[in-house]
């Protein structure tokens, strides 16, 4: 079953993408951004009084709360991609920013993280991930490749901060936080960037109302991570995770497009062999750190 909620983690991560993308096209992609991040701080909210937690939990180094603001700037980039490139596209821009954010971290121990310098046998794994990135790249429009690249970097970013945050309240005030922050920076970017799109006082509900769960599907994935983190291994978690995310985009696309694209199906094959061979390495040199102490 959990390795079922890990793929389905992917799907969702998927539709996400493609209902947010819908919301752009209604709305504006600053507008979207704040719907989005109501929605999902109104469902948290919930959660957290239900749970009884203290929303106000003490005295907590201010850029912890940060996660929620660079999580904006995912949003807005995953907002004004769709549409330019195709959702198969944005999820591998956003994993190649991931991975070299990633690598970097590791490589520096950066953000109080340890260090894992990237060795030689990796090469063969990366260059195939890079391989099927560019395969399933359809289109070169640059605003669109730069912000999905960049979005990978906020993600991680975004992610370290917020665990930090949950190790020192709980995962659903941390999961609060993000929502509450996020909302704030997107209604100043929206009051700097969003002139033209629609204001509160012409806002009329959409017949599309799939549009709106943006931020309820948000909010599922967070609490699917937490159930599922503890049941299974990272490797298998991370690789699941993925395999949904690529191949539900592939699906997506040809939902959207009315064709397969098989660049696509070729894409997600090399990303995924590639990244299961680095995670293989990872995953052995654990074990064999003691033969070679």
């Amino acid at each position: 079953m959990f390795y079922f909620l890990s793929l389905l983690m992917g799907i969702l991560i998927s539709v996400m993408i493609a209902v947010n993308g819908g919301l752009t096209n209604e709305y504006g992609v600053y507008s979207a951004t704040i719907i989005i991040h109501t929605v999902g701080l109104i469902l948290i909210t919930a959660a957290v009084r239900y749970k009884k937690e203290r929303f106000f939990p003490g005295n907590i180094p201010w850029f912890l709360y940060l996660g929620g603001a660079i999580g904006v700037f995912t949003t807005v980039a995953n907002n004004l991609s769709f549409g330019r490139i195709s959702v198969s596209a944005i999820l591998a821009l956003g994993l190649l920013g991931q991975s070299v954010t990633g690598l970097v971290i590791d490589q520096f121990g950066l953000m109080g993280m340890p260090k894992h310098p990237f060795t030689k046998d990796k090469i063969l794994g990366l260059t195939l991930i890079l391989a099927g990135i560019a395969s399933m790249i359809n289109s070169f429009e640059i605003l669109a490749v730069v912000v999905s690249f960049l979005a990978g970097f906020a993600i991680i970013m975004s992610r370290t901060l917020n665990a930090k945050l949950a190790n020192v309240t709980s995962v659903s005030v941390s999961t609060f936080y993000n929502y509450f922050v996020g909302l704030i920076v997107a209604i100043l970017v929206f009051a700097l960037l969003g002139r033209g799109e629609i204001v509160l006082t012409e806002f009329a509900l959409s017949p599309r109302w799939y549009i709106y769960l943006g931020g309820a599907l948000g909010v599922t994935v967070v609490f699917l991570s937490n159930i599922v983190v503890v049941k299974i291994s990272a490797f298998y978690l991370t690789l699941l995770i993925f395999v949904g995310q690529v191949f539900s985009g592939v699906l997506i696309d040809a939902f959207i497009s009315q064709a397969i694209s098989v660049r696509n199906i070729v894409g997600g094959v090399l990303v995924a062999v590639g990244l299961s061979i680095n995670l293989v390495i990872d995953y052995k040199k654990p074990k064999e750190s003691p033969k070679e102490a």
